[in-house]
């Protein structure tokens, strides 16, 4: 699990359990999950269920956001307990290559 990435507070059970089941949206060009390819940033889950998942994409005219945006959607809304989600889409700190897990880079022959 990437809760390493997390940008504040550790994350609460239901919010590893969101950042799971982001772990099952695959990115269709690299075939590799958003998690593991470093693009989620940070998982948020309030008192009342809402979800705010702070992220960015590999480049800023990815063609994908709208598809990538529907599957993050349903996929943290099927988490028990998480009642909406907003994205927060960032661009700062830019995403590269060193934000990738160790499964992804393997995944993707990256060699570092």
């Amino acid at each position: 699990m990437a809760a390493d990435q997390n940008t504040g507070a550790p994350f609460s059970p239901l919010e590893n359990e969101v950042m799971s089941a982001l772990e099952k949206v695959i990115d269709p060009e690299l075939g590799v999950d958003l998690v593991n390819l470093g693009l989620i940033y940070d998982v948020v889950v309030d008192d009342q269920g809402a979800c705010t998942v702070t992220m960015t994409l590999t480049t800023m005219g990815c063609p994908l956001g709208d598809l990538l945006h529907s599957q993050i959607i349903r996929a943290v809304r099927s988490v028990t307990g998480v009642t909406d989600c907003q994205i927060n889409l960032v661009w700062e700190p830019a995403w590269d290559m060193s934000k990738m897990t160790r499964f992804a880079k393997i995944a993707l022959g990256v060699h570092s």
